[in-house]
């Protein structure tokens, strides 16, 4: 309860300085009124005059800069007839400083606004190719209930190198969340070629370990096509599960990821991990250890989570890692998609708001 408190404290620091700033013009304008008006002629308020339009111009709109523009140059045409000197050589300067700055600061509004929209076109793609590439999955897939959900690190950012499918096949429902080492369109490219293989072999392969398998070497062909480090360094770490049909369990093979956790309805959570630890995707030259699916019972009202490490690796102010083990012990969720939302927002509180790195969560229930 402290440091949540501690969390909210600091978003309320910051809604105060998000308040204060958008107030700055006006307080700018108010305050070089009052010096020009107090002080000796010789003294000139210029500094809070022009400083207001340059304030307004990344945060208002265009209408707002240009009456911030305007409303420096009423104060100072004002202050300078109240006080008689507004056809004074140093006056008379003052008031075109402050109404060049102004009209500056509409140009720059403007500039600003432009670079926006094209930020916004760009989101409004990168979302795009987010449905492309992770698309939603059904709330219901063989008899299961299924929820989805990425967060991004950064904020308006959509995708990264964060993996989830869900696929209903003939040898039960299969599943794969993984996370691709490094960022950017490299790491985007790696997860296309990630799901486009498991949606192939989940469909085809008998068994979870022979899926494991084609993944491997799809990852090895695309390191052999790349140039630069990622082609000797690179790698996924990915977590496959299999829910066959009609039968209350659940296999994995883990591949060097974060363990699935299995939720019970009486609130106990037990995490899965591998009894034999396996090296990542695209490692398979450091060592030949054959894949071994482990099972475990998924009774009725169970819920399976899987996971990428933005979850398990988030920290607070005090550089303390986020649980999930811990913090959904002794919890029901009623639906998956409940979960993951109360797992997204906890994480950003635990963090502050300051995540380092994406995440990616899928929930199975069996009703």
């Amino acid at each position: 309860m402290k440091a949540e408190g501690a969390y909210g404290g600091g978003e309320r620091r910051i809604t105060y300085a998000r308040r204060f700033v958008r107030a700055l013009p006006a307080l700018l304008i108010a305050v070089g009124g009052v010096y020009d008006y107090v002080t000796p002629t010789d003294f000139s308020g210029a500094p809070f005059f022009t400083a207001a339009p340059l304030v307004a111009a990344p945060l208002y709109s265009r209408r707002g800069t240009i009456l911030t523009g305007l409303a420096a140059v009423a104060v100072v045409l004002g202050v300078h007839l109240w006080l008689g000197i507004a056809f004074d050589v140093d006056a008379i300067t003052e008031l075109v400083t402050v109404a060049t700055v102004s009209g500056l600061a509409v140009l720059i509004n403007l500039l600003v606004r432009r670079s926006d929209e094209r930020l916004a076109s760009a989101r409004e793609i990168a979302e795009a190719a987010q449905r492309a590439v992770l698309p939603e999955p059904a709330e219901r897939i063989g008899g299961y209930e299924i929820a989805a959900r990425y967060e991004a690190a950064q904020e308006g950012a959509f995708i990264g190198g964060d993996l989830y499918a869900v696929q209903d096949t003939p040898h039960g429902v299969r599943l794969v969340v993984g996370d691709v080492r490094g960022k950017g369109m490299g790491a985007v490219a790696t997860v296309a070629v990630v799901l486009g293989a498991f949606s192939e072999a989940a469909e085809q392969e008998a068994t979870l370990e022979a899926v494991a398998q084609r993944l491997e070497r799809a990852l090895t062909r695309e390191g052999t096509r790349r140039k630069g480090l990622d082609a000797y360094e690179g790698f996924t770490t990915v977590v496959l599960a299999e829910l066959p049909h009609g039968d209350g369990a659940v296999r994995i093979v883990n591949r060097g990821h974060p363990p699935p956790l299995l939720l019970y309805a009486d609130g106990t959570v037990r995490p899965q991990p591998a009894t034999e630890p396996a090296l990542p995707l695209g490692m398979g030259e450091l060592g030949t250890r054959p894949d071994r699916a482990q099972q475990a019972g998924f009774p009725s009202g169970a819920t399976l989570l899987l996971y990428t490490d933005g979850l398990s690796e988030a920290r607070d102010e005090h550089g303390e890692f986020y649980d999930p083990e811990v913090r959904l012990a002794g919890r029901g969720f009623r639906h998956p998609g409940t979960l993951l939302g109360t797992l997204a927002e906890e994480v950003r509180r635990h963090s502050g708001g300051w995540m380092t790195d994406d995440m990616a969560l899928i929930a199975v229930r069996r009703p």
